[in-house]
């Protein structure tokens, strides 16, 4: 068989950020589109999407065999993990994400989901033995700080907007971010040993989203009210939903998948915490709402945190 088609990709670092980058932009197709259709129903369409377009890549390149490659125990222990990923990281973290988002904006759900790096360095400190060193140490409290205080201290004074509107219970919505941020988290180490053995980054995600996908069809069969569709489907959501699935999913998850190979896990999940800085100006763009001061001292944090990892 030919070389994987990821074999000439960039380093674990590069690779991170620019699945941060992905998240970013698909945060702006997703904000709309979830609050009307609801955070279990866009979930549950955005993985239908982005499993149909993982499958499909990993079929036309042959890349699903590296499932099982290996075959026995340690290929069924392989997927249980990545099963076990697929219902922490994707149905219980994407879905609190997003209802997260549907009450506090992309803004602030932003905030509380970049804690995940914080959740990620002290497990895989705990769970993986892995530890930061040398300059990554003060470049990663540098960027972690630099993301809190960009979207802390990013908007300006008087400033109104609806994707800045509080809907229902402020706590309630903070519970939600931290929740998403520590099933990323979890998700993530979880994934650690199995692509370190190998598998491709697509098919493993394709079993992910796979995972993902089963435990909302069970909840949407149950008939709970939360698990519909709260308001009629239209075209131009599904077009949103399917935006966001191939950016943030298809794209963005396999690229934290294949930095998880050779990469640190901590360090992974720092630099894929630069997102909701990547998004003030996408925010500024929609919105029309310069971000305040405080935004730009927090991204130059974390502009310099960056560097100094990479470094």
């Amino acid at each position: 068989m030919s070389a994987p088609v990821w074999s000439g990709w960039l380093p674990p670092e590069s690779l991170a950020l620019l699945a941060a980058a992905t998240w970013a932009t698909a945060s702006l197709f997703s904000a709309a589109a979830s609050a009307r259709m609801g955070a279990f129903a866009f979930t549950r369409w955005r993985m239908v999407f982005a499993a149909l377009l993982l499958w499909g890549m990993a079929l036309a390149t042959g890349q699903w065999r590296s499932l099982w490659s290996d075959g026995g125990s340690a290929a069924w222990q392989a997927i249980g993990l990545l099963v076990l990923s697929g219902v922490i990281g994707i149905f219980v973290g994407d879905t609190a994400l997003f209802a997260c988002m549907n009450r506090l904006g992309p803004r602030r759900s932003g905030l509380l989901f970049a804690t995940h790096s914080l959740f990620t360095v002290v497990l895989a400190a705990l769970f993986l033995d892995e530890s930061l060193k040398g300059w990554a140490v003060p470049g990663g409290l540098l960027l972690v700080g630099g993301v809190m205080a960009a979207i802390a201290l990013g908007r300006l004074q008087g400033a109104a907007h609806q994707l800045e509107a509080t809907q229902g219970q402020l706590a309630a919505g903070v519970a939600l971010g931290l929740l998403s941020a520590l099933g990323q988290s979890v998700g993530t180490l979880v994934l650690k040993p199995a692509m370190a053995a190998g598998l491709d980054p697509v098919a493993a995600s394709a079993v992910r989203m796979t995972a993902g996908f089963a435990c909302h069809a069970l909840l949407w069969c149950t008939g709970l009210q939360m698990a519909r569709v709260q308001s009629a489907l239209q075209w131009r959501d599904l077009a949103y939903t399917f935006a966001s699935a191939a950016l943030a999913m298809a794209v963005g998850m396999t690229l934290i998948l294949k930095a998880l190979q050779h990469g640190s896990a901590g360090l992974v999940g720092m630099l894929s915490s630069v997102s909701p800085v990547l998004l003030l100006p996408l925010l500024w763009w929609r919105t029309g709402q310069r971000p305040a001061w405080g935004a730009w001292v927090g991204a130059a944090m974390a502009v310099v945190g960056c560097a100094l990892i990479l470094a």
